[in-house]
């Protein structure tokens, strides 16, 4: 079993009731455990700015399933939620991103782990962060990363 953090992120309709649904079909696969997820975050767009707000968190699985079967299963599960893919880093009713994979790096066309932009942003550090606050990445430990961001852009929400 491989230890494996997801970002998940929603700003289409109800934010909320999309990211438990695909919490739910990531649980229902039977190689697929969940172990614990961060609080949701409202965050501000990033890139494409005439949309609205995200709502976004953390979820920390294991998994039976390798990185390459876990990334079509995620992309089945945006697909049963509608998810269209029209413009780049538009709206969209789910958005799931495999941010890091156990002891598995790739850096390809289909597949980069760990997530190529995951320390540029707060909206997926600050969660990560609080659910594993001694994480590594790349070599930097988390807090350092935290640190180095503008998280003006997010607020918790309970």
């Amino acid at each position: 079993m491989a230890k494996v953090y997801l970002g998940l992120g929603s700003n289409i309709g109800d934010k909320k009731a999309y990211l438990l649904e695909a919490i739910k079909k990531l649980e229902s696969h039977k190689d697929i455990f969940s172990l614990s997820s961060s609080s949701f975050y409202e965050t501000d767009p990033v890139g494409y700015k005439e949309q609205d707000s995200f709502l976004n968190l953390v979820v920390v699985i294991e998994t039976g399933l390798l990185p390459y079967e876990l990334l079509s299963y995620i992309n089945e599960i945006e697909t049963q939620l509608h998810r269209k893919r029209t413009i780049r880093w538009g709206p969209r009713t789910i958005d799931i991103d495999i941010l890091l994979y156990e002891n598995f790096a790739s850096d390809d066309e289909k597949l980069t782990i760990p997530h190529p932009r995951m320390k540029e942003r707060a909206f997926v550090m600050i969660p990560l962060w609080e659910i594993n606050n001694d994480i590594l990445i790349d070599g930097s430990h988390i807090q350092d990363i935290v640190k180095k961001l503008d998280s003006e852009g997010i607020r918790r929400v309970t």
